[in-house]
């Protein structure tokens, strides 16, 4: 992960934009660009079984959308691995409204996915974030309360649970994780 300041200005969606498609991920957090290097093929394949997952349960109206952008303010534009959104908060590049639960992977950052995105994700309002520990395996599922995330569930290995928020939906981070 690298970190690059914009000369004059902070960074913003726009430039996010203008930048080219060379297999690295970008994003914007606190008006700094971080690169980072394209996610292994073992945390795709447990965000793309996220999607699936989560697609099968979700209702009308309502999205499962891979890495995709989250322009939350001016200077702050993550990447979040997963998320589900109500379609209307969709624009055409990237989400522009709050996502009903976002999802991280952790991989080499995982104190930007632990601490920093968790405070950006919890001020911007966003009321369901799980953090997936592949190495566990894992899935730690946060709640917003009064501004900040509290545990809610903690699911570890062939552990199979049925969460009702965003809406209902079984999961096993084992079968995530799984060869």
């Amino acid at each position: 992960m690298a970190y690059a300041a914009h000369p004059t200005r902070s960074f913003d969606f726009d430039d996010l934009l203008a930048l080219p498609d060379d297999g690295l991920r970008y994003e914007v957090i606190d008006g700094a660009l971080v690169v980072n290097a394209a996610p292994s093929w073992r945390h795709q394949r447990i965000a793309d079984r996220l999607v699936r997952v989560l697609a099968a349960a979700a209702p009308a109206g309502v999205e499962v959308i891979s890495a995709p952008a989250w322009r939350i303010e001016p200077g702050q534009v993550p990447e979040p691995d997963v998320v589900v959104v109500e379609r209307t908060a969709l624009g055409d590049y990237a989400v522009e409204g709050t996502p009903l639960l976002v999802i991280e992977v952790l991989s080499q950052n995982r104190g930007m996915d632990l601490v920093r995105k968790r405070e950006l994700y919890a001020r911007a309002g966003c009321p369901s974030y799980w953090v997936v520990d592949p190495d566990v395996p894992s899935v730690i599922v946060l709640r917003l309360v009064d501004g900040s995330y509290a545990e809610v569930a903690a699911i570890a290995g062939t552990e199979c649970v049925e969460l009702a928020e965003p809406f209902p939906v079984t999961i096993s981070p084992a079968v995530l994780v799984a060869d």
